[in-house]
């Protein structure tokens, strides 16, 4: 599964937010918490497999107009952990940047990118482990993010198997006219099987892996983390 947009956007404006998940209290198989436990804006995933990746149903002039490939289709078993149910807003990252004197992104300046419920952008892999950590949280794996993203029924999208423009903001679309990004949870429709909002669209999230096109090849059944090394991370 890939959020359907052009890559040069991310090339030219560096729209790259970030999520965020929790790991799920040790010696909990089944994935259930105490009901005491809760953490706002977040969505519980519980623990079992799931299939990650897809090389039977693309469109191949898709894909290579978009350079994605997300093969091969492989199963994947995942601990229970939780995920953030929206991508970080300008607002909760301005808290880090006060508290911890880190870099101000630089799409704050532009208007476009820049209102307090809007996705934060412009940040890169290395603020967004500083900014988990400051949250007490961590980056989620590429396999945490796709089956937060798609569920365990080997859909395409987040709401489905038919793309739909009307549930995601994609460059392409253009709907306001200012190629902007949209305040978080705008789309319902969209949101994913586990209620995950802009799995879709809106912009790319990081993810704590390092990044290798063959990785799937040789990945582990049970909770994959990526490659050991590498020169790129993940984005989703």
């Amino acid at each position: 599964m890939f959020k359907y947009r052009s890559f040069i956007i991310v090339f030219l404006l560096c729209l790259v937010c970030v999520c965020y998940v929790k790991s799920v209290l040790a010696g909990d198989k089944e994935g259930h918490l105490a009901t005491e436990v809760s953490y706002p804006d977040m969505v519980l995933i519980p623990a079992g497999e799931f299939f990650m990746g897809e090389d039977t149903r693309y469109n191949w002039a898709f894909m290579l107009a978009y350079n994605i490939y997300d093969g091969p289709e492989h199963k994947v078993y995942l601990d229970a952990y939780y995920i953030d149910k929206y991508e970080v807003t300008n607002e909760q990252y301005r808290k880090f940047v006060e508290a911890t004197g880190r870099r101000m992104p630089i799409c704050w300046n532009d208007a476009r990118f820049n209102r307090p419920n809007q996705p934060v952008v412009g940040v890169t892999w290395e603020d967004a482990v500083s900014y988990a950590k400051w949250a007490g949280k961590r980056l989620p794996t590429e396999a945490e993010w796709e089956k937060a993203a798609r569920g365990t029924d080997r859909r395409l999208w987040p709401w489905g198997n038919k793309f739909d423009k009307s549930n995601c903001n994609v460059w392409e679309s253009g709907e306001t006219g200012l190629r902007e990004t949209k305040p978080v949870g705008s789309y319902e429709n969209g949101k994913s099987p586990y209620g995950c909002y802009d799995m879709g669209g809106n912009v790319w999230e990081w993810c704590a892996d390092y990044y290798d096109q063959n990785y799937y090849l040789v990945s582990p059944v049970k909770n994959p983390a990526g490659p050991e090394a590498g020169t790129q991370r993940v984005i989703r």
